[in-house]
């Protein structure tokens, strides 16, 4: 990652388009999608995971410390307001259980979190969409396997003749 992409970097410049702020914090929101997609992996049906599940749960830990630090100098991701900074990486924290983190150990993250989850718009716009979520264990055996043949181990379709 270049240094003037570096998160530290964004964050002590707030000013910056939004498009950096996401760029900058796409390892984290990569780290956070595979630490979720192996955990959900069948290992009885898809082999070992181990190292994967402690591979991306340990870079998230270690992301969540980042949030941490500096949130531990500051109010918010970007200072001492709320901004966008907030409302792009909130979101991406809300399943911090399934991910394997304690946010126990994250006192500062925690703060931010938990005052983020209480703000009203937030719970609206977090509540945006939550009708079309689907129970994927209630689904029956055969569309679950349609499911799991879609999002696995897909490889490239050839161009039709």
């Amino acid at each position: 990652m270049s240094k003037s992409l570096h998160p530290r970097k964004i964050i002590q410049n707030p000013s910056r388009p939004v498009s950096r702020p996401l760029q900058s914090f796409r390892p984290y929101f990569l780290s956070r999608w595979r630490c979720g997609h192996f955990r959900r992996v069948d290992q009885a049906k898809e082999g070992d995971q181990k190292y994967a599940i402690t591979r991306f749960t340990d870079e998230v830990n270690r992301l969540y410390g980042v949030l941490n630090n500096r949130l531990y100098k500051h109010k918010y991701l970007a200072g001492d307001q709320y901004t966008i900074a907030d409302m792009i990486c909130y979101p991406w924290t809300v399943n911090w259980k399934f991910q394997g983190q304690d946010i126990e150990e994250f006192k500062y993250f925690k703060r931010w979190h938990e005052e983020l989850a209480a703000r009203p718009a937030v719970i609206k716009g977090m509540a945006v969409g939550a009708d079309l979520s689907t129970d994927v264990t209630k689904l029956p055996a055969e569309e679950q396997a349609r499911i799991r043949k879609m999002m696995y181990n897909q490889r490239a379709r050839p161009v039709p003749a």
